[in-house]
């Protein structure tokens, strides 16, 4: 599926789109199954090393990751692409429909970009807003976690919810159009984001979508998550794709080729090899900053 002409247009116009319904629940079952694998693994071992004394074992996906992080939040760390490593995941980064999306932004030449995320938006039954963090993100333009090298670069951002994202489950808040007025000031306390006085008096847009569908941003446009005050986990995919050749922003952090009709052969079909570069990158020490504050 490629994006329609006025998508593409409205994309280029406000600096973002959204693409209802580009993927069946077929797409996504492989990376959720394998999701709940992970899960029910790593409960098994916290459960034999008496750390979590409830296994919720018939908990559905949405829910289950909730109820055991209250028992042992250990459960829940480190859970993200690069760390968890699943051959459904790597899949999905080169799967076909989301590809056809891609090229009609960036064109025939395509690298995965090395930043991306797996994340699990939690319930919020607290006061106030839910706390910032990996969970919830304040107001920020993605450029903001990217090198100044990389300023150049079309870095475009596909984010996309493994459950309907509403302004119950926590979905996204966006500025239309303001992508135009380039990089703004970032700061990093209270996590990255746009300096308070430089942020925009633009009414945002809630940018609420069915599962299945893609949430497209360009890497100036500000966005920033809401409070998930429903009962189920707000489960997402925060991927970014760039033009083979350009710099990724994240130069120490693998980016591969995944489409080209000019070399075809240095597409990566080899998961074990995604695997080793992640496991390379990861362990070396960290030298240089992942964010520009």
């Amino acid at each position: 599926m490629s994006l329609s002409l006025n998508q593409i247009i409205d994309f280029q116009t406000n600096g973002y789109v959204i693409a209802e319904d580009v993927f069946t629940p077929a797409d996504w079952q492989p990376v959720i199954d394998e999701i709940e694998r992970i899960i029910s693994a790593r409960a098994v071992i916290l459960h034999a090393e008496g750390k979590l004394p409830e296994l919720h074992e018939d908990e559905p996906f949405e829910r289950r990751l909730t109820l055991l992080a209250r028992q042992c939040p250990e459960i829940a760390r480190q859970f993200d692409i690069m760390f968890l490593l699943g051959p459904a995941m790597f899949d999905f980064l080169r799967n076909d429909k989301l590809l056809s999306v891609v090229e009609s932004l960036l064109g025939r030449e395509l690298s995965c970009n090395p930043i991306q995320h797996l994340r699990h938006k939690m319930p919020w039954k607290g006061e106030g807003e839910q706390p910032i963090g990996m969970e919830n993100v304040p107001w920020h333009q993605d450029a903001a976690v990217t090198s100044d090298d990389s300023e150049a670069s079309e870095i475009i951002t596909f984010w996309m919810s493994l459950v309907d994202a509403t302004a119950e489950t926590g979905c996204m808040e966006i500025m239309p159009e303001v992508f135009k007025a380039g990089y703004l000031e970032h700061q990093a306390e209270g996590g990255t984001t746009i300096v308070p006085t430089l942020l925009p008096h633009v009414k945002p847009i809630k940018a609420e979508c069915r599962k299945g569908s893609i949430v497209i941003m360009n890497k100036y446009t500000p966005h920033r998550g809401t409070t998930n005050r429903s009962d189920i986990i707000r489960w997402s995919l925060d991927l970014r794709y760039h033009k083979t050749g350009a710099r990724s922003g994240r130069n120490f952090h693998p980016s591969f080729v995944v489409r080209s009709a000019a070399n075809p052969d240095n597409v990566l079909t080899d998961y074990n090899e995604w695997c080793r570069l992640w496991k390379e990158a990861l362990g070396k020490p960290a030298t240089q900053k992942a964010h520009r504050v």
